[in-house]
């Protein structure tokens, strides 16, 4: 086992006794506004297996030893009104993974405040006015989408972008690699971690059912589909009350997000119409150029072909086609139009 492949005992015995310090009970927080409800997502990799296998499956390794990964996740999750999903220590790193079905900018101060946190806790016993360097296991920021905003396969969020003023090198900057893990998205990804690739499935079996009936039946009847079809399997057999209550949860709380975003993008328009009218033509132009992908694609054409004969850089199609691969090998226009409309409304 070389030098990158092996964990420091001492650090995580270190790290094991100070995350301790970042639990937080109810009766030590009475302004708490409640408790963090699980979701699916983070029940399936709140196990240790699962955990490392999705770490595995983001940084390309293939490591298999689950006791020497600490989990730092604040367990009641109540830190100025900021929650984490999952947190964990593991070969010298400090990883926050977050999984979000809404779009959110702010993920990199909402970690920044975070991650504050739990180093505040790792280093309680430490002189950081001594002589010697403190050492720290190094962060690295993870965000697993699954909203249904068309959102890109990977995208990097800078904290940066919310300063005020621009500087040319940033003085406190924290990156957040945002993944898209919606069904037909990295695929490569997927594949590394089939257990992400299961969680996918379920996700979008539910909402294929929710277009025919109220969104409770969905989730009872994707959970009963997937059970049949061995997609977690064994997950939903054993938690399948659990499941079924927190998929319709996260929806409520997806539908009150959207209801919001919706609020202001009429108030947005009453304020200013010229500005939503520019909007519409905007999005119109992108659902123009994405029924001209799934076309080109329909007819055999490579990406590059598809961004030379619609002279768009390499990276946008690449978006549109892993986009795209949900609806092949049909490409129906009909059904396109609705889903970006319906997403876009």
């Amino acid at each position: 086992m070389n030098k990158k492949q092996s964990t420091s005992g001492k650090t995580t015995k270190r790290v094991k006794k100070k995350v301790i310090t970042n639990r937080t009970s109810n009766n030590e927080t009475p302004n708490a506004q409640r408790r963090y409800k699980d979701t699916v997502f983070r029940m399936l990799f709140k196990e240790k297996e699962n955990l490392l296998s999705l770490y595995n499956a983001v940084n390309g390794t293939a490591y298999t030893e689950v006791d020497k990964l600490e989990i730092t996740t604040l367990e009641n999750a109540v830190y100025t009104n900021y929650k984490n999903d999952v947190s964990f220590v593991f070969c010298f790193e400090l990883m926050l993974y977050e999984h979000q079905s809404t779009v959110n900018p702010n993920m990199p101060l909402r970690d920044l405040f975070y991650v504050t946190n739990i180093l505040r806790g790792l280093t309680t016993d430490e002189n950081l006015y001594g002589s010697e360097l403190v050492r720290l296991p190094a962060p690295k920021f993870v965000v697993f989408y699954n909203g249904t905003d068309f959102q890109p396969v990977k995208q990097i969020l800078r904290l940066s972008d919310s300063f005020l003023k621009k500087q040319e090198m940033s003085e406190l900057e924290l990156l957040v690699t945002v993944y898209n893990i919606n069904w037909g998205y990295n695929k490569e990804l997927m594949k590394a971690c089939s257990l992400l690739s299961e969680y996918a499935q379920y996700v979008n079996q539910v909402r294929q059912f929710a277009e025919d009936m109220p969104f409770g039946e969905a989730v009872e009847k994707a959970v009963d589909y997937c059970i049949r079809h061995g997609i977690l399997e064994d997950f939903l057999s054993k938690n399948r009350a659990e499941a079924i209550a927190v998929s319709i949860f996260e929806y409520d709380e997806e539908k009150h997000l959207k209801q919001e975003r919706e609020a202001a993008y009429r108030k947005g328009k009453n304020d200013g119409l010229e500005a939503g009218i520019e909007v519409g033509i905007t999005e119109g132009i992108e659902l123009k150029l994405f029924l001209q992908v799934c076309k080109k694609l329909a007819k055999g054409k490579t990406e590059t072909q598809i961004a030379e004969e619609l002279e768009e850089s390499e990276t946008v199609i690449h978006t549109l086609c892993e986009k795209a691969a949900v609806y092949a090998p049909e490409y129906d226009e009909k059904k396109i139009t609705e889903d970006w409309r319906s997403t876009h409304s």
